[in-house]
């Protein structure tokens, strides 16, 4: 019996997805731990896919017994999780309208016209640019944006930032515990410390509860991308103390279960820092694996520093949560204009 079998789930993936050994980036690190990955930025065909798939798949039955018809969401201008909430609203045949936040202090000259803006609008969402700052919470512009379509005659359905902050958002990550213990049963290894990043907190939370059934929910590591750690540790407190009481695990969540690390965030939300873009440019070089500078990037720096300064146990095997978002690298072409 599954953990998510009463919950109905629209399929948007490709099934399971891969763990891949990286050798190379092992060596690279020093060899003392195995470095694996799970590959949750190849997950599915749907506009090249991501870890917000996962957390639609359960939000997606919800949204067409509403009798809605228009998915209404909101991110930054190089959002992953807006990209995905137009890719699944053109899917099953919904209209999106989507709210990107000026949330990054950048200025690269294509910022807003590449990357993932660009493929949400291929996609034909009605993506509006709104002049307003970075926050994990619920935001008046979305809030608006759903009342908009109603005075248009259309029914919305609400998804927030990330997903994250929804009574199902949290499952998907649930889920992915689940394939993971499935996996290692099938390659003979259990995972020491699973290493995720958090920004909106639903996918760290899934999977402190997923992991919480064998006892290894302290053993996700999340790497804050935020920059604002106190919102985010309280988000994802309440998103996993939720999750678990609607899956009804019979396991209460402690603080101790929460581990988020906030020394890599620097030096803001979305913009990468010299050592972040150090990490990209090792973990292509060594793997072939393309990280990005918001999220992937930094939760990688976060994971080489602590293989590095030898925060896990000799021998530990690390499973690194890929979660996608490889086209914002776009938005910051001038950076990585020379590799």
């Amino acid at each position: 019996m599954g953990l998510l079998d009463q919950f109905e789930r629209y399929p948007l993936t490709f099934g399971p997805t891969p763990i891949e050994h990286l050798p190379r980036l092992t060596q690279a690190l020093g060899g003392e731990v195995e470095i694996y990955a799970k590959r949750d930025d190849c997950n599915s065909g749907l506009a090249l896919g991501g870890n917000k798939l996962r957390k639609l798949e359960y939000i997606v039955p919800d949204a067409i017994a509403s009798g809605a018809d228009t998915l209404v969401s909101i991110g930054g201008i190089q959002s992953n999780h807006t990209r995905m909430v137009a890719a699944v609203a053109a899917k099953i045949g919904m209209k999106c309208r989507l709210v990107q936040e000026s949330w990054v202090p950048h200025d690269d000259a294509v910022y807003d016209r590449v990357g993932n803006i660009l493929l949400t609008r291929l996609l034909g969402a009605d993506s509006r640019i709104v002049d307003e700052g970075f926050d994990i919470g619920i935001r008046k512009s979305w809030e608006d944006a759903m009342q908009d379509v109603r005075d248009h005659g259309g029914i919305p359905y609400g998804i927030p930032a990330g997903a994250s902050v929804h009574k199902f958002g949290g499952l998907g990550y649930v889920g992915f515990a689940e394939e993971v213990r499935a996996q290692e049963a099938e390659l003979g290894l259990r995972f020491d410390y699973i290493i995720v990043c958090v920004v909106t907190g639903s996918t760290q939370a899934g999977m402190i509860v997923g992991f919480k059934a064998d006892n290894r929910a302290d053993r996700v590591i999340g790497i804050d991308g935020s920059g604002t750690l106190e919102q985010t540790r309280a988000q994802v407190t309440k998103i996993a103390r939720d999750t678990a009481e609607l899956i009804d695990l019979k396991q209460q969540i402690t603080d101790a279960d929460i581990h988020i690390n906030p020394d890599y965030a620097y030096p803001a939300y979305g913009v990468p820092s010299p050592e972040t873009s150090e990490a990209i440019r090792l973990a292509a070089r060594t793997e072939g694996m393309i990280t990005d500078p918001v999220y992937e990037g930094k939760s990688m720096q976060g994971m080489m520093d602590l293989v590095q300064k030898g925060f896990f146990p000799k021998g530990s095997k690390l499973l690194y949560a890929h979660l996608g978002g490889a086209p914002a690298l776009n938005g910051y072409s001038y950076t990585y204009r020379n590799g």
